[in-house]
This record gives structure tokens, C-alpha cells and sequence, in this order.
């Protein structure tokens, strides 16, 4: 029997996704209910618009549609209704895109592209159980569910990204993707993942060891890795760690060169290592857009010569890297 979740100030838990991860009982975590509960408790935050986002929320009529997976841009709603007034309430999107009925959401960014280099690479997801550190409003979740996952759970501490999350599955019909306002850190080693995936992370942790370490820790043995992250050119004693900020972001910590990120997997232990995609990121792909009104990667790069930041370092190039957990 699932532990009841804790309470918070707003009603998070209630219309966000914390209450029915636990009510669905997902069999494979029982084991860890109450450390997650414990977790929430100690960590989850609030924010100061949590009451109004609360709302905006309750006042969205449910709508179970059946969401495809498999399209790049994933479909929510009921087709012929306008949507834009709570999408523009739960402003900025950044993953997607989306489309909400007759609202079509063009997110800062194209999330799609990042699976279409991830997808070929995977280890078949059908009937898997997935994990996705860091996962945003819970695209890619929904991207998995479509490769046949079983069981995709993310975890994101932005509090925004979980009331985005909540209204997807308030439009969308029952389904086993499930969000937790937790950070990596924050979860206990579960070590029965069969796919954990770390997309955008591992830049933003000060000991990049320790997230490696803690990824290995939620995988089954025999389990694989699916990492993307930022790289520089270099060869396997090359990492960068910028002075102060790197694309106008302050917390981005080390930067390393593929053969320095491969050989920091095989330190922790991690077998059958490949980098399978190496990409620059471009201005289409990361944009300011009417859905994230806000600076996005054109106002990151040097107006001169856009293959540099705006601080001089090599512009943001990122790679995807496939590991497995010995058995």
C-alpha cells in the first residue's frame, strides 16, 4: 500500500504528479517509497507563484487524450480549443514543442532534434523501466513512453517545469510517466533502472564524479547510460572550467573533451563506452521564441564570430555518450 505523499503550503502535490506516482504504485519502487517520501519532504520548495499556478490548473477541464509518442511534436488536448491563456500563465517553455488543441507551442527548444541523435543509439526501450535526471516539463518522458518504456520517471526540481508537466497529464490520457521535484542527489540508489538518461547535467554539477557515480548507482547491473553533456575539442587531458560564466550561465562548472568524459566514465566503472554524436549547437535549434520571450543562445554568442561565447570560449557544443553498468 503506497505511503500517503506529504502536504506542502500550495496544493502541488495534489495537482502535480507527486500524488499519482505514488496512488499508481509503480511495482519496481516499492522498495523505495519511503525514502522518496522523505526526500519530497525534505527538499521540495515553493515557489512564490504556487497558489496562482495552483489554479490555473485546477480550472483546466481533464481531457484524456492518447498522446503519440512517436511524433516530434507531442499532441495534448482537445482539437478545436484554444489553450493559450493557461499556456501563456505557465510561461517560459523551454522543451518541447508542443500542441495544445489549436495552440501551437514553438518552445525555445527543438527537444526533438536531441532525440532524433539520441534515438538511434538506444538499446530497444520497449518494456524498460527509465529514468531521466533533469527532465524538464517531461518531454522527453513522454518520447520514451513512445519507444515502449514501461516506466519513464523524471526528476526536476524546477517547480514550474512540474505544474507544466501536470497540465500534460491533465490532457492526456492514463499513461507511466511520472515527475518527482527531487534532484539527482536527492534519490536513493536504486540500482533497478534498466535506462537512466542525464541530458544537459553534468556541466551544472561542481563534482561531475559524483553525478557520474550517482547515475551508475540508479542502474541495474547490466543497465545502460545514456549521457549528454557539454564538450570542448581537446584530447584526453582536456577539460574546461570556466573563469565565471559560460554562455552567460553561472553555473557551469567543468566542461571536458569527449576523451576526457569517456575516460571519467571508466574511472567510476562503466563499461563499453562509446560517444555516439558530437553536434554543435545552432541558433535554431535554441531560441528566443513567443512561448520563452526571454535571451536565449543567439544573445550567448559572440556577434562576431558565433563559433565562440560571448566570454571567448568555444560555443556550446554537446555530446552523447552510451555506457553500460557491468553485471
Amino acid at each position: 500500500m503506497p505511503i500517503t505523499t506529504c502536504t506542502s503550503k500550495s496544493r502541488l502535490n495534489d495537482l502535480t504528479d507527486t500524488n499519482r506516482f505514488f496512488r499508481d504504485d509503480p511495482e519496481l519502487l516499492q522498495p523505495f517509497y519511503q525514502a522518496l517520501q522523505d526526500a519530497i519532504a525534505d527538499h521540495q520548495r515553493e515557489h512564490g507563484r504556487s497558489v496562482e499556478w495552483d489554479a490555473v490548473i485546477e480550472h483546466v477541464t481533464p481531457f484524456p487524450r492518447n498522446v503519440d509518442g512517436n511524433s516530434d511534436t507531442l499532441a495534448f488536448g482537445e482539437q478545436g480549443r484554444d489553450y493559450s491563456g493557461v499556456l501563456t500563465e505557465l510561461m517560459p517553455w523551454r522543451k518541447g514543442p508542443f500542441q495544445f488543441g489549436d495552440t501551437f507551442v514553438d518552445t525555445e527548444w527543438r527537444s526533438d532534434w536531441k532525440w532524433q541523435r539520441i534515438f538511434p543509439h538506444l538499446s530497444d526501450l520497449k518494456g524498460r523501466s527509465v529514468l531521466d535526471i533533469g527532465c524538464g516539463n517531461g518531454y522527453h518522458l513522454f518520447r520514451m513512453l513512445g519507444a515502449g518504456a514501461s516506466l519513464a520517471l523524471g526528476i526536476d526540481p524546477t517547480i514550474l517545469f512540474n505544474y507544466q508537466f501536470a497540465l500534460l497529464q491533465r490532457l492526456s490520457a492514463e499513461n507511466a510517466a511520472y515527475l518527482l521535484p527531487l534532484r539527482g542527489e536527492h534519490l536513493p540508489a536504486f540500482n533497478c533502472f534498466d535506462t537512466v538518461f542525464s541530458l544537459g547535467v553534468l556541466y551544472h554539477r561542481r563534482s561531475p564524479l559524483d553525478h557520474l557515480q550517482e547515475l551508475k548507482g540508479f542502474l541495474r547491473p547490466g543497465g545502460e547510460l545514456v549521457l549528454e553533456t557539454l564538450v570542448v575539442d581537446g584530447n584526453q587531458s582536456t577539460v574546461l572550467m570556466p573563469e565565471d560564466r559560460y554562455a552567460k550561465m553561472a553555473n557551469v562548472w567543468f566542461i571536458p573533451s569527449t576523451l576526457m568524459l569517456e575516460t571519467m566514465l571508466r574511472r567510476v566503472g562503466f563499461k563499453k563506452i562509446r560517444t555516439v554524436d558530437v553536434t554543435m549547437t545552432t541558433t535554431q535549434e535554441q531560441r528566443s521564441t513567443p512561448w520563452m520571450n526571454f535571451q536565449s543562445l543567439p544573445d550567448f554568442l559572440d556577434v562576431q564570430d558565433q563559433t565562440k561565447t560571448i566570454e571567448g570560449y568555444q560555443s556550446p557544443t554537446r555530446a552523447i555518450v552510451i555506457a553500460e553498468k557491468p553485471q
